[in-house]
């Protein structure tokens, strides 16, 4: 007796090939044995380093693709980058002279404890990785070296060993490329092979925020992070300095009507304000003055909210934040950045909301027209699902007052009277006359009382 198994191979030949019932166990016991090597990865793998999911790559290709530098295996290959190769190398070398140890003897001890976790190295990357043990171990002690050094001089205000002004400001932001990454604990093993030896003043922390206070584009807040905690890689460690544990998040009910911009909510008699003196530098609040001895509140509401710099690399930075809360999600990684993201979309709809938002000191436009900016903010939630949002409750306040009766009636007046000067002055005009019309109705109708 046969039985018939058609391949999608076959399929595509139009052949059949027979197997026998002996081979079905051989099947079946290659198959579990797969479906368990897929248990024991899925059970023992902790990927943070992953490839950009097409969908969202394609809405800008370049916000994820290293300039300059290629660190570890996903862009090794790329021809564009292999010039930099030999000024990695010049930074390996240099990082090195810096050692009372042989350049032997260091690069043996930083091997030895690469080598040693090979394997929990290979799982941090979600992708498959082409290299053999040998390599990517090779790999990270080059990429690990390069990155100390580099951050080293950039601390130190080493003029002279910084080189090319293009090759340190395109590095800084390959550093925090989602696929460009190396795992934090390679930088750490290195780092106590290296530098720890000679300059115990500097922590590895400390580094690493030489890169990230640079990409940082919320430039007003300094970053902290928690140094006692488990860092995925550099990506990792800017994204933990925008969280904030007291922050909850709530999911955002949207309704079939749009929510207001900036400048229809100005219009509503609302204000923008930058915030001043935080914990959390992603902070959005609603604050509404009250008098003394009063429950009410007076005056307009003011929407509280850091100031964004954005430059030629905002985009790229908040796409590789957002594209790690979007694939870590499951790992418990808020969306800090998307729900800071979603909220500056719903504010602004085109160049006039920019423009309010820049007069307003809590938007700084450094790449030229408005409408670019408009635009550049508008596409970064393109393909991008929100489960949480952290402004749930400010957006709903915002709404709310938008929606009111008398916000509606100032906003009409606004639209109406305040929109430019000639209004103003017409209408100040009308009042004015209408006052003079009022006062002469009362003189003539007085003297016709005392003649009576």
């Amino acid at each position: 007796m046969q039985i018939q198994f058609a391949s999608f191979y076959s399929q595509e030949l139009n052949q059949t090939f027979p197997v026998g019932l002996g081979d079905v166990d051989v099947i079946v016991n290659s198959l579990i044995e797969c479906l368990e090597k897929g248990r024991n990865q899925t059970e023992h793998s902790s990927p943070s380093i992953y490839m950009i999911p097409r969908t969202f790559r394609n809405q800008n290709k370049n916000s994820f693709k290293p300039r300059m530098v290629s660190i570890g295996p996903l862009h090794r290959k790329d021809e564009n980058l292999q010039a930099s190769e030999e000024e990695k190398a010049t930074h390996v070398v240099s990082l090195l002279s810096r050692l009372d140890s042989t350049q032997k003897e260091t690069l043996q001890a930083c091997a030895r404890m690469v080598n040693a976790s090979i394997d929990q190295i290979r799982s941090c990357y979600a992708e498959a990785i082409s290299y053999n043990n040998i390599e990517l171990a090779e790999m990270m002690v080059m990429d690990g070296c390069f990155i100390l050094e580099f951050l080293y001089r950039i601390k130190k205000c080493e003029e002279s060993k910084m080189g090319n002004v293009l090759f340190v400001q395109f590095t800084f932001y390959d550093l925090v490329l989602l696929e460009n990454q190396i795992p934090f604990d390679v930088l750490k093993k290195i780092f106590e092979c290296t530098i720890s030896k000679f300059d115990q003043t500097t922590s590895l922390i400390d580094l690493i925020h030489v890169a990230i206070e640079h990409v940082n584009p919320f430039k007003e807040h300094k970053l902290k992070s928690n140094s006692n905690a488990t860092h995925h890689h550099i990506l990792g460690l800017l994204h933990e300095c925008y969280q904030y544990q007291y922050q909850k998040a709530k999911s955002l009910e949207f309704s079939n009507s749009r929510f207001p911009s900036a400048v229809e909510l100005d219009r509503a008699g609302v204000n923008f304000n930058r915030v001043r003196d935080t914990e959390w530098p992603l902070v959005m609040e609603v604050k509404k003055y009250r008098l003394p001895c009063f429950s009410f509140p007076w005056g307009r509401p003011t929407l509280i909210m850091p100031v964004l710099d954005v430059n030629d690399f905002t985009e790229l930075v908040l796409r590789n934040l957002i594209a790690y809360e979007l694939l870590m999600h499951s790992k418990h990684i808020s969306q800090y950045i998307t729900s800071y993201a979603f909220a500056m979309d719903m504010l602004i709809d085109n160049e006039e909301d920019i423009a309010k938002l820049v007069k307003s000191k809590v938007l700084v436009n450094n790449i030229g027209s408005n409408q670019e900016a408009a635009n550049m903010i508008n596409s970064i939630c393109k393909e991008v699902a929100l489960k949480d949002f952290f402004y749930s409750d400010q957006w709903k306040e915002l709404n709310h007052h938008y929606n009111g009766y008398w916000s509606k009636y100032v906003a009409w007046l606004r639209r109406t009277y305040f929109n430019n000067p000639w209004n103003i002055i017409a209408l100040l005009a009308g009042v004015f006359l209408f006052v003079l019309a009022v006062l002469q109705t009362i003189f003539t109708i007085n003297p016709a009382k005392r003649d009576k």
